[in-house]
């Protein structure tokens, strides 16, 4: 049982997608293998860990209320000391920002079950929740991921590495949603004709909206940079590139996210202590051999980045 100031909690979400033109194969995999290593390698409570995946026998389907809904509770859960981590793998987008401080940029997002978007915002809406003191550690095997806790700083990244080799496998699906494949999709279920992102959302999930679509700009260039020392961000992917979902099902393999495969292998490959840096620059070592294009980037505080990855005891 946790010692108060000391819980280690989780939220594993995979979004496969089955039965739409944006199935994936890999994401429940990969959430799956996680929540076994969290239990046998990081003292992880089976009960303080939460699933939510789009496998037809799941009871709490991940889609956009009911992902934030279980963040939520576990930041509201969270007291000084404590662990929290977030596992995504499914698809990411990129949207037009509607910030006036981010003019001609973009907000990247993860793409629940349903569509409702849960953007950058949200992600560092959340880590201003967290109290002094305690962790919160998101992997995002997703498209477009590395901006996904707003404002944090670059530790690995697109200015601190070249790239690697082009990927050579024909056995990927990209992990991205194009923008306008989300809006087509919104505006054929709201029958509204606009090309406003937002007003699709709010239409379809009212107070359940992210809070990009639901603040007016002014609001939301006042919210607050994040708390120093509280978040951290192993992403998949620079903001700019997309990930790849691996289905080597022709060689009777199991499917995989490549980045949540090559987090695996790293963690079996080396059962002491590893830093946040460690991870993921051994990870990108690891992609780079399979031949993979994208660039796996880590954010983080100075500190966090030295420190153990989930303060492994």
């Amino acid at each position: 049982m946790d010692k108060v100031g000391s819980k280690r909690l989780a939220v594993l979400v995979g979004c496969n997608y089955p039965n739409t033109p944006n199935e994936l194969h890999g994401c429940i995999n990969d959430v799956l293998a996680m929540r076994q290593v969290l239990i046998d390698r990081f003292g992880f409570e089976p009960g303080n860990i939460q699933l939510l995946t789009d496998a037809p026998s799941s009871t709490i389907m991940p889609t956009g209320a009911n992902i934030k809904e279980a963040l939520n509770h576990m930041v509201d859960e969270a007291e000084p000391g404590d662990v929290l981590f977030f596992h995504y793998s499914g698809h990411g987008t990129r949207i037009p920002s509607n910030r006036r401080v981010r003019p001609f940029h973009h907000d990247e997002a993860i793409v629940p079950c349903d569509f409702n978007l849960i953007t950058d915002l949200d992600f560092q809406n959340l880590v201003n929740r967290m109290p002094k003191g305690a962790s919160f550690t998101i992997l995002s095997d997703s498209c477009h991921s590395g901006g996904l806790i707003d404002k944090e700083k670059e530790q690995i990244g697109p200015s601190s590495l070249p790239p690697n080799p082009t990927s050579t496998t024909n056995t990927t699906k990209s992990k991205t949603i194009p923008f306008n494949s989300i809006l087509h999709h919104l505006s054929s279920t709201t029958h509204i004709n606009i090309s406003d992102i937002g007003t699709h959302l709010l239409e379809l999930f009212g107070s359940d909206a992210s809070l990009t679509f639901s603040l007016p700009s002014h609001e939301l260039d006042s919210i607050p940079s994040i708390h120093e020392d509280d978040g951290i961000l192993l992403s998949r992917c620079q903001a700019n590139e997309t990930s790849a979902d691996m289905n080597p099902h022709e060689a009777g393999g199991k499917a995989y996210g490549a980045f949540s495969n090559a987090v695996q292998i790293v963690l079996k490959g080396n059962p002491d202590d590893l830093s946040n840096k460690e991870v993921v620059l051994m990870a990108r070592n690891v992609l780079q051999k399979q031949r993979f294009q994208q660039h796996p980037c880590l954010y983080s505080s100075d500190d966090h980045a030295d420190s153990p990855f989930l303060k492994q005891t």
